[in-house]
C-alpha cells in the first residue's frame, strides 16, 4: 500500500528531488499533476517533469504537494 506525505518544507523538496520519489500536484481540490518528479524548486516554485519534454512550473503558494512512497 502506498503511504502518502505532504510536502511543506524546503526539506522535504530536497528529499523529494534527490530520491526521485513520485509526486502528486494539487490546486484548489484538483489533481493537476500525477507520477511526476521534481527537478528543480525556488522559494516560490516547484519544477516538475514527468516526461523527457513535460516540464511544468507550479506555484507554491496556490499548489499543494503530496509524495507517493510504497
Amino acid at each position: 500500500m502506498a503511504t502518502i506525505r505532504e510536502l511543506l518544507s524546503d526539506a522535504d523538496f530536497e528529499e523529494a528531488e534527490r530520491r526521485k520519489l513520485p509526486i502528486r500536484v494539487f490546486r484548489d481540490d484538483l489533481l493537476i499533476d500525477s507520477a511526476t518528479y521534481i527537478i528543480r524548486f525556488t522559494d516560490t516554485t516547484i519544477i516538475t517533469q514527468s516526461d523527457v519534454s513535460d516540464v511544468t512550473y507550479h506555484s507554491r503558494r496556490e499548489c499543494q504537494f503530496y509524495e507517493l512512497r510504497k
